[in-house]
């Protein structure tokens, strides 16, 4: 009889566990269980599909199911049965045994418990198949209030303005984006978005939405603001309920352990993806990254594995690379801020340096600001900030060096030419700063 593999999540992590398994081993039968209508669903593009700025790119059932040889479930729910077996409820129902699990749940909103939440009008943003809804609940909108000021948050503001709103961006941190960059760089970024329009309100907690049937203002702990509808962009918590009663230990962080294969501490359950904890290359330590490329990457590792009947491929260990963009403006990480190194007790010095992101004396050359943070001579992180998008090519540039010796990085090789960037590099301008 054919191994089975059960793909539970068929996000990022699991479309791309599934058909990895299902090219490892030809022979399984992989089947792939998704509670939602979509697979490959991308939460990082309804933004810009809400502006019809992008195309949502989903897969149906059928066609992922032909095209990958894997058998496909959606609307499809999966919960622990009695030993190796799913109970499923929904378009298909009963037992599905497993030989290998792989759990790619994902991760979902945290949604503030708030008087107000169900007022029409309020809206959360994460999911591909809720994109038509918040289009039309923010159509005839005039006041728009944003509830967080990290990456979703940022860019639906963009969305907003662009569509002539008027946006108040509320943030309970004392600046945006403060998950991924030190005050300094985001003071940046906070210019900016007054300058487009946006006004921020950091510091603040939402504490209530007032309406009558639908939102008219929202309270906060210093104040109010009028608002014809509420954008929630307030972070995500991982969906941990399937492995938490599969018995798999959780993390530090909250989300699913694994070890370095991305096994879990249940024997032959994997997980991948939003769901799982991975390990900081600086830290050592424990760490949460509901970022869209490790989840592809973990599910690659976990499906290989799962596939091969035996750990084989290691997930490496992470710094966080990440970008993201405010109209022109361009933001990206990579590593350990400043104030975060410090917060994990590491002693850390920073340089930040104003370079372009082409030859000075190129006429289209854009400003970017680079800060580089470093400790003991060795470069831990790397923040980029400016109006190219050449910003993410530092980001990644930064990331491949993450961990190596400051003077390493003055002297590591890349190209260049006028059109293309500066003759010295902008994370090597920053790095010579900290030598």
């Amino acid at each position: 009889m054919a191994k089975r593999i059960v793909v539970v999540g068929g996000g990022a992590a699991g479309a791309t566990a599934a058909a990895k398994a299902k090219r490892v081993d030809p022979g399984a039968e992989v089947v792939l269980v998704e509670a939602g209508p979509y697979v490959t669903h991308a939460p990082c593009a309804v933004p810009y599909a809400i502006a019809q700025a992008a195309r949502l790119y989903i897969y149906s059932a059928e066609q992922f199911a032909r095209e990958k040889g894997v058998v496909v479930y959606t609307n499809t729910k999966a919960e622990v049965g009695e030993g190796s077996r799913l109970k499923l409820s929904g378009a298909v129902s009963g037992a599905l045994e497993w030989d290998v699990l792989i759990i790619a749940t994902g991760a979902s909103p945290r949604v503030p418990q708030v008087d107000g939440i169900e007022l029409e009008g309020v809206q959360v943003v994460r999911h591909p198949a809720e994109v038509e809804a918040v289009k039309k609940a923010l159509e005839h909108a005039r006041r728009v209030v944003v509830v967080g000021g990290g990456y979703i948050g940022l860019e639906m503001a963009e969305v907003l303005l662009a569509g002539g709103k008027e946006v108040v961006l509320l943030e309970s941190g004392r600046w945006i984006l403060n998950k991924m960059l030190d005050e300094d760089m985001a003071r940046l970024v906070e210019q900016y978005v007054a300058a487009r329009g946006g006004r921020l309100r950091l510091g603040e907690s939402l504490t209530r939405i007032v309406g009558r049937g639908r939102v008219e203002k929202v309270e906060t702990t210093r104040g109010s603001a009028e608002a014809d509808a509420v954008v929630l962009a307030t972070g995500v918590r991982p969906n941990v309920e399937l492995a938490k009663a599969l018995g798999t230990r959780l993390g530090e962080t909250g989300a699913v352990w694994t070890d370095e294969f991305l096994e879990t501490s249940v024997s032959g359950v994997y997980a991948a993806g939003d769901v799982a904890e991975v390990v900081h290359k600086v830290t050592g330590r424990r760490t949460w990254m509901p970022l869209a490329p490790y989840a592809n990457k973990m599910g690659y590792v976990a499906g290989h594995n799962a596939g091969a009947g035996e750990k084989r491929f290691k997930f490496p260990p992470v710094v966080g690379a990440a970008v993201t963009k405010f109209f022109d403006m361009y933001i990206g990480k990579a590593g350990l801020g400043e104030a975060e190194a410090r917060q994990y007790g590491i002693d850390a010095t920073s340089a930040v340096v104003k370079t372009s992101d082409k030859a000075a004396f190129m006429p289209d050359a854009r400003e970017i600001y680079v800060k580089a943070v470093a400790s003991r001579g060795v470069l831990i992180g790397v923040e980029v900030v400016g109006f190219s998008p050449y910003v993410a090519a530092v980001v990644d540039f930064a990331a491949q060096l993450i961990g190596r010796p400051v003077e390493e990085v003055i002297l590591a090789e890349y190209s260049y030419m006028p059109h293309t960037g500066p003759v010295w590099h902008p994370l090597v301008s920053a790095a010579r700063l900290l030598d």
